[in-house]
């Protein structure tokens, strides 16, 4: 399972909001999920993915808003009904995020849930962990071979911009792109329905 975020240009002014603004996917908020980046008004989606580059979970925020703060969002909102059962799935065995997740929050909120952190670890915090020595604890270890496949958000991505009302946001409602964003999402799945690719 990988998490990733992408943002895209909108072209209308609007007013900054909280996170706690984005944690109900259904309510429109006051500033219609656009904010100011370097990119201009964006709106930004965060997503998650299986290891198949199908979505699980689709949100959506400002563009300058950053990604770590909605990652427990993200996981917070998994649930994958298991094949032949009405019971649900919240948890990953694995987890797989580029550096924009490497936190200790973060690792810390996988690891009280089992889930094993693939997250390579920033160059500012190798720094400062060599700098405060035995006092800052070990080096973080993770699968390398698994990290190689955290690219399926990018490429996932790729295949959600394929739709140009998502690459470039043209829907005022921030509900509104999100469900254009979800219906993109249904396709992918009835693709691999369709193929065969269930699991």
């Amino acid at each position: 399972m990988s998490t990733g975020s992408t943002s895209t240009a909108a072209t209308w002014p609007a007013t900054q909001g909280e996170l706690s603004n984005y944690k109900n996917q259904l309510d429109e908020p006051c500033d219609h999920a656009i904010g100011k980046s370097r990119g201009g008004l964006t709106t930004k989606i965060h997503s998650l993915e299986d290891g198949n580059m199908r979505p699980l979970v689709i949100l959506r925020g400002p563009g300058q808003a950053g990604d770590s703060p909605m990652f427990e969002n993200l996981f917070e909102a998994v649930q994958v009904r298991q094949a032949g059962s009405r019971q649900t799935r919240t948890r990953p065995v694995r987890g797989m995020a580029d550096k924009a997740y490497s936190s200790k929050a973060n690792r810390a909120y996988w690891r009280d849930r089992g889930i094993q952190c693939v997250i390579s670890e920033k160059e500012d915090q190798k720094a400062n962990r060599k700098r405060k020595g035995s006092a800052c604890g070990r080096p973080v270890s993770y699968d390398k071979e698994a990290y190689k496949r955290r690219n399926v958000v990018e490429r996932s991505f790729n295949t959600l911009k394929q739709w140009r009302s998502l690459a470039t946001r043209y829907d005022k409602l921030a509900v509104v792109y999100r469900a254009a964003a979800v219906l993109q999402a249904v396709v992918i799945w009835s693709a691999a329905v369709t193929l065969g690719d269930t699991h």
